[in-house]
């Protein structure tokens, strides 16, 4: 299954630079990412890391959720555990979860997240300028920079903030830290 949503979001990234017009040095310009690495990642080669959809979703003003949920099947009503999409970037030590993932009508979306202890992950611009969000501290300990504005968050924390600038999500340990995201789109 895994192997079927990384085709599909490589396919659907190939279609959002195609459906703008853009070659892949267009796009190279728009990210930093280099035009090889956009190249094998639209033809499957390679599997985007959080950092790399991060770039990609600004680039085309998307959510890293609303992105995923194109490729992946229309949501029911009731989300059950065991159809939660789950995404894992082991490079990053991030696990992402689709507890409540976008659907059509509706403005919020609902994500597990989960850091293992170390783990940092920036991101340079927000994907839709005044994006909000609420990140609230489930387990363990989080440091949240929001538009260079350092936060640290303990469990029961939550911060809402609206995504004006970059952003960074570090956990300095000892164990994973365990979160959810509510994402209101403006």
């Amino acid at each position: 299954m895994r192997d079927e949503l990384d085709a599909r979001l490589a396919s659907r990234i190939a279609e959002l630079r195609v459906g703008r017009g853009w070659s892949l040095d267009d796009l190279a310009a728009r990210t930093g990412v280099s035009r090889s690495t956009l190249s094998r990642l639209e033809r499957g080669e390679i599997s985007p890391t959080a950092a790399l959809l991060g770039k990609l979703c600004t680039a085309y003003g998307r959510t890293m959720s609303r992105l995923l949920a194109e490729v992946e099947a229309e949501p029911p009503a009731v989300v059950r555990a065991a159809d939660q999409a789950l995404w894992r970037d082991g490079s990053a030590g991030f696990t992402r979860r689709g507890v409540s993932p976008p659907h059509a009508g509706l403005r919020g979306e609902l994500i597990e997240g989960v850091l293992d202890a170390g783990a940092d992950i920036g991101y340079d611009a927000p994907p839709v300028t005044g994006l909000e969000q609420h990140v609230w501290v489930l387990d363990g300990c989080l440091e949240l920079t929001d538009d260079r504005t350092p936060h640290r968050l303990e469990a029961g924390d939550c911060l809402r903030f609206r995504l004006w600038g970059p952003t960074r999500f570090r956990n300095p340990g000892p164990g994973p830290v365990r979160y959810a995201v509510f994402v209101v789109l403006p």
